[in-house]
């Protein structure tokens, strides 16, 4: 059966609502309101199979450019592997595979997060499994400063929070130029999770938990302590745990952390060295 690799084509109307149609199928997830809102950007790469219009397999390339230690890094980012039920064992995957890797063969290394169920393909192709490591602490109340809720209900909320945002910098180990794929996480599931703390003239990306605070991200004009952050959510918090690694870790300790179901697979020297710095990615650059 003929088919075609398209690439990049998310202002195709037909094909990208054919590539939501199977990550419904696939994830129960749609990107159109992504795309809708305005935040699909030039860095979220579909590579599809297309059969007479179809998209009937696919790879995305996410791009994941950001300074380590002010050094610019390039990263890739794949995710969104799905295939169509009917066309699975064709090697479609395979033939993606290996035309993103050709396609972007001189970058930093490139990460995924896979399924347990596939964890014999990846390897195939050069990815090696590494461990990840995330931060956590116990809290003890001590600061008077309060973190304020800030409105992500409308574009316009939305324009002011990147506004204010990119005032600022990420207290994270990695200075991420995501914005897009951040924002497709703030403008749908995360709409109540942005918060400014007036104190720290930071706004902060977090859940609450019970008595535990989530920290997806911080940005501020200036270094702030990660406790500080914490104890501005009231005294009802007594651990955090960080889904993004700080560059301050005073007070915070190291864990293994895996997701469920999830093998974090890796490709290329330079990434894997570079992955003792970085620990893990932050979860809101995860696509």
């Amino acid at each position: 059966m003929n088919y075609k690799i398209e690439k990049n084509y998310r202002d195709n109307d037909a094909l990208r609502h054919s590539f939501n149609e199977l990550a419904t199928e696939t994830f129960g997830l749609s990107f159109e309101c992504w795309y809708q809102n305005g935040y699909w950007g030039e860095k979220y790469i579909p590579y599809s199979i297309v059969i007479d219009g179809t998209v009937i397999s696919n790879v995305s390339v996410s791009l994941i450019d950001c300074k380590l230690n002010g050094k610019a890094k390039h990263y890739i980012q794949l995710g969104t592997v799905m295939t169509n039920k009917l066309h699975r064992g064709k090697g479609y995957c395979q033939i993606l595979m290996e035309t993103i890797l050709h396609d972007y063969a001189v970058c930093d290394g490139f990460f995924l997060f896979a399924n347990d169920s596939v964890l014999d393909f990846y390897p195939k192709f050069g990815f090696q499994p590494a461990q990840e490591y995330r931060l956590c602490a116990d809290i003890s109340y001590n600061f008077d400063s309060r973190a304020e809720p800030v409105s992500m209900k409308t574009k316009q909320d939305w324009v002011y929070f990147l506004k204010e945002k990119n005032l600022r910098f990420s207290n994270g180990i990695l200075q991420l130029n995501t914005d897009g794929l951040m924002m497709f996480y703030l403008t749908q599931f995360m709409q109540n999770n942005v918060y400014y703390i007036k104190a720290l003239d930071a706004y902060v990306i977090a859940d609450i938990d019970n008595d535990a605070l989530i920290l997806y991200d911080v940005f501020s004009k200036s270094p702030v302590d990660m406790i500080e952050v914490c104890n501005s959510f009231g005294n009802t918090i007594t651990k955090a745990e960080f889904a993004f690694v700080p560059k301050e870790k005073r007070l915070l300790k190291k864990y293994e952390h895996k997701e469920s179901n999830t093998t974090f697979f890796v490709r290329g020297d330079n990434l894997l060295k570079d992955m003792g710095e970085i620990l893990s990615f932050p979860e809101i650059a995860h696509a």
